[in-house]
């Protein structure tokens, strides 16, 4: 495997950073190939769980897995978490559950089950402090981590390691997460939302310009 700044191409799934031909690896025949011309010269990311609640519920319950589903209180409470599934009809996280029902009334809803999520979430945490002892949790389900420096340590750059800890995570856990690789903490959190779900992408310092006009306000 090479290793170094110089990386500008890696395949998510068996991590290769060179046999690459249209877009397909050579080695293992995936199409989930990243390219960025930065890749291996950025080491902040921000992970974040794909509709945790929702993952974690379809992991352990089959039945669940091509059904919308809702996490939440009830019909008077509010929604949690939406599964991408139930998204396609409109509810999404904060919206009242009464609301979500009537855009999606075929939704399963489950009320939390937090002990669950909690040993989830651990589980996952395990895998990112493994990584780097900077690792700057946000919630259950969410975390920025400070890979610079790792490379000699693990003798490959951060953005394999990310893909890494994104494949064992989704082998071993059994809910998949999405990556943000950038320079600073609001770029990469910016990109883990550009790919979702199971996703990883890249802002990097020749594009962040380009990314942040887009998301500039209009004039009031």
């Amino acid at each position: 495997m090479s290793s170094g700044a110089h990386i500008t191409s890696l395949c998510r799934d068996c991590l290769a950073t060179e046999a690459f031909q249209n877009d397909v690896c050579t080695l293992c025949g995936s199409d989930r190939i990243l390219h960025h011309k930065e890749l291996g010269q950025l080491s902040l990311a921000h992970l974040d769980c794909d509709a945790f609640y929702a993952a974690v519920e379809k992991r352990d319950d089959p039945d669940l897995r091509d059904k919308p589903l809702l996490i939440g209180g009830g019909r008077r409470g509010v929604v949690s978490t939406a599964c991408y599934i139930a998204r396609r009809y409109g509810p999404r996280s904060a919206m009242p559950m009464y609301k979500a029902l009537k855009l999606c009334p075929n939704a399963v809803v489950l009320r939390p089950n937090m002990k669950k999520y909690r040993i989830a979430s651990k589980q996952i945490r395990e895998r990112l402090t493994a990584a780097t002892p900077l690792v700057e949790p946000l919630s259950l389900d969410e975390a920025y981590l400070d890979l610079s420096g790792t490379e000699r340590l693990h003798n490959q750059p951060p953005a394999v390691t990310l893909a890494t800890i994104a494949r064992d995570i989704e082998r071993e856990v059994g809910i998949t997460v999405s990556i943000g690789l950038s320079y600073n903490k609001f770029l990469a959190k910016m990109a883990s939302e550009l790919d979702k779900p199971n996703g990883f992408a890249v802002i990097g310092r020749g594009d962040a310009v380009a990314y942040l006009h887009v998301r500039r306000p209009g004039p009031y």
